[in-house]
């Protein structure tokens, strides 16, 4: 069976993704053993609330080296809402500045809209190459709770392999809904709350495993 270790940093929905991903058929551990984490066929990092907390607990259980190690051996990681906005190299919060893991360029900071947060259910705009979407339509919908996004993208070809495929949405603007970048996944929305949909995005990450 597909091994998953969901890290537990502090930060996260991690019993809901636990179950989220137990439902699409991974055996799943939630820790911060770097071992198991290192060892698991996939990583998921979760997040939610404030950019400059989760890096601080990410960087506390050594997240960010485990990432990294796994990263430079094409090894797959699924980053989940802060725990996507955590891989670039900047967020910006209430003007404070605080440095991500810098797996990508760019900063996340908050979003142009009329109403914030952005709180609910939303389509996306997919490639028509994604893996990560492919079999779901373009009118699915995924749940979204968040107040800041990377709101443009700044890499051309990234980490080794195939050119990077970014998923946009809007509120007020476009955004980075998700994005696959070699054995690097992420997605701002949150799968483990979306249903149907979100199971068969997980399913779609398991099989890359």
């Amino acid at each position: 069976m597909t091994s998953v270790v969901i890290l537990d940093y502090g930060s996260g929905n991690l019993r809901s993704a636990e179950r989220a991903v137990q439902r699409v058929g991974a055996e799943v551990e939630v820790t911060a053993d770097p071992q198991a984490a290192l060892n698991a066929d996939g990583l998921v990092v979760p997040g939610v609330g404030a950019f400059a907390a989760c890096i601080e607990g990410l960087l506390s259980v050594g997240g960010d080296k485990i990432i990294g190690t796994r990263l430079a051996g094409s090894r797959p990681v699924l980053g989940i809402c802060v725990g996507m906005q955590i891989l670039f190299e900047r967020g910006v919060e209430h003007g404070v500045e605080s440095k991500g893991t810098g797996e990508w360029p760019g900063t996340v900071d908050r979003l142009h809209a009329d109403v914030v947060p952005h709180m609910g259910w939303n389509t996306v705009r997919a490639p028509a190459d994604s893996e990560l979407f492919a079999g779901l339509s373009a009118d699915t919908r995924f749940y979204f709770v968040h107040s800041y996004a990377a709101r443009s993208w700044e890499l051309d070809s990234g980490l080794p392999g195939a050119q990077p495929k970014v998923t946009w949405a809007h509120h007020g603007e476009d955004f980075v809904a998700a994005a696959e970048n070699g054995p690097l996944w992420a997605t701002q929305f949150h799968p483990e709350k979306s249903g149907d949909a979100g199971a068969h995005l997980l399913e779609n990450w398991l099989r890359t495993l």
